[in-house]
């Protein structure tokens, strides 16, 4: 059973820098994912809109192995989060993939499996809290910053023993020539094998100190993440991130806390509130924020939480603010510029 923080994900800011320089805006992103605009300014996801992100960027770029190398080499060491930039500033490329290893459990869905063995080095992508396999764009992506990794810790031009794909990854001479190996498409699994002695090469980028103040703080996130947001807040952040194109029911939430929606009910009762007062909270703040943004016209407001038609969004909005969208609005915006 997953436990409720299981399937959210946070998307670093770094991601959307990227797709920036390649000249792919954020909004395009998530109108091809199908999903709402406000995961860019708070970019906590589920593992299937995670997939859809990946997803959408495949698409919008056309070929999977062009959009892998051109996002892996594009991307900025210093844009990574903490769990991540950590692994930058071990002390050799042995000590910085086991803490990817290790901090990757912060970062669903992926995992990695490290298997050293005689004069090779296997690692093993599988996924967390899902049978779905991600997007091909995804592993790709996901085992090439393994290799960059070393390649930026190091200082040197290192390359792979092989990969293995378990799906078509577009132009594979490209991906050849980037991992510095043979490709293998349509195998069992999606694996990196490294050259063993590559990982005992030093860092230049080893940095003790910074290790010192970032090891603790992320092992004790590690520890204290199953525990990290009550029984309300995941329901209303699952409804919020479900609302787009129509109205989530509690079945449909209660499948994503791994639990029934009898047990969603009663602790929902137990923490004083039900899953109708929920949706019309989360129907109601992201009213709200939506409306802030003038580049959101009405209807799509209307769209974007869940309203099949602009007259049902009216009169929800009229009981909430005792005031119609567009005025609220106008009065919003005007208060907002005078200060």
């Amino acid at each position: 059973m997953k436990s409720p923080t299981s399937d959210r994900i946070k998307i670093p800011p770094g991601f959307w820098t990227g797709l920036h320089q390649l000249g792919i805006a954020a909004h395009d992103v998530a109108r091809q994912a199908k999903l709402p605009l406000t995961m860019i300014t708070d970019p906590v996801v589920t593992t299937a809109q995670y997939f859809a992100i990946w997803q959408a960027y495949s698409d919008l770029m056309g070929d999977t192995a062009q959009g892998i190398i051109k996002l892996v080499t594009v991307f900025e060491t210093a844009q990574y989060p903490p769990s991540v930039l950590a692994t930058y500033h071990a002390r050799d490329y042995r000590d910085a993939l086991k803490r990817m290893a290790r901090y990757k459990q912060m970062c669903p869905p992926e995992s990695l499996r490290i298997i050293e063995e005689g004069e090779h080095c296997a690692i093993e992508l599988e996924w967390l809290h899902t049978e779905q396999p991600g997007p091909p764009m995804l592993v790709g992506i996901t085992l090439a910053c393994l290799l960059e990794l070393g390649r930026r810790g190091t200082g040197q031009p290192l390359t792979a023993q092989f990969v293995e794909f378990s799906h078509s990854m577009g132009d594979v001479q490209a991906l050849e020539a980037y991992f510095g190996c043979r490709i293998l498409t349509g195998a069992t699994t999606n694996r990196l094998t490294l050259h063993r002695t590559d990982l005992d090469r030093s860092f230049i980028s080893y940095n003790e100190e910074l290790l010192e103040i970032l090891t603790p703080a992320l092992d004790q996130s590690l520890h204290q993440q199953p525990h990290s947001r009550s029984i309300t807040g995941m329901v209303k952040w699952i409804i919020k991130r479900s609302l787009t194109g129509g109205r989530p029911d509690i079945q449909t939430v209660a499948k994503e806390l791994g639990m029934s929606d009898r047990t969603l009910q009663r602790r929902l009762t137990d923490a004083n509130t039900s899953f109708k007062h929920l949706l019309t909270q989360a129907r109601h703040e992201q009213a709200r924020e939506y409306l802030t943004d003038p580049s959101f016209d009405i209807k799509e407001v209307a769209f974007l939480i869940g309203y099949e038609d602009q007259n049902s969004f009216y009169r929800a909005f009229r009981s909430w603010e005792g005031d119609t969208p567009a005025n609220w609005r106008t009065e919003h915006l005007h208060s907002t510029e005078s200060k």
